[in-house]
């Protein structure tokens, strides 16, 4: 199994690209836009290999949390490597493993493409396989005002139009003394413009 990949960008495309390693170039899918990075830029990326029929694909991340993420809900029924990819590129990572942590569903029916029992299914099925592991991605604090704040600021700028990855970054970059969603919005905005 192909588990990292580190080499050169020679392009890229919406949401995958293509690595220079020695010559080799891989195709990678990735869960953030084509254009996050560089042209000759060296990068590394944790890899999934998807074998298939008819293709073996790629998926790549550059934190080994996403990669752990993507594998279990690969795990779960009815779940393949693009709808998980999917599902990574609308989710924050924490706010997704908070809504586990708080068999809260609300925070995935709100993205596109998954409907409440879809979003339930999910967050129940990663919940067994959280709490089988030995040490828990979500034995992390549990969800606070400011982590439900967090995700309406995300849908909010979401709604007003932009992409969800900058709605995300835009929301990481905000001070801890926010404290709502107003606040947050109008700071977000301003990171944004």
């Amino acid at each position: 199994m192909i588990r990292q990949l580190s080499g050169t960008t020679t392009h890229c495309t919406e949401h995958a690209v293509i690595i220079d390693v020695q010559g080799v170039g891989y195709l990678v899918h990735t869960i953030v836009p084509g254009n996050t990075f560089k042209l000759g830029d060296t990068i590394t990326l944790y890899t999934y290999l998807a074998v298939k029929d008819t293709a073996l694909d790629l998926y790549g991340f550059q934190l080994l949390d996403e990669l752990e993420i993507f594998e279990l809900l690969i795990g779960l029924p009815k779940i393949g490597p693009k709808s998980a990819q999917h599902i990574l590129m609308q989710a924050d990572i924490e706010l997704l493993k908070q809504s586990v942590a708080n068999d809260d569903p609300k925070y995935l029916s709100k993205m596109s493409g998954i409907g409440k029992k879809s979003a339930e299914k999910i967050v129940m099925g990663l919940k067994e396989k959280f709490e089988r592991m030995p040490t828990s991605p979500i034995d992390t604090p549990t969800a606070t005002d400011g982590a439900t704040h967090t995700g309406d600021t995300i849908d909010a700028l979401i709604a007003l139009g932009y992409p969800p990855h900058d709605a995300r970054k835009a929301v990481q970059q905000l001070p801890t003394d926010i404290t709502n969603t107003n606040e947050a919005v109008r700071a977000a905005l301003k990171f944004l413009s």
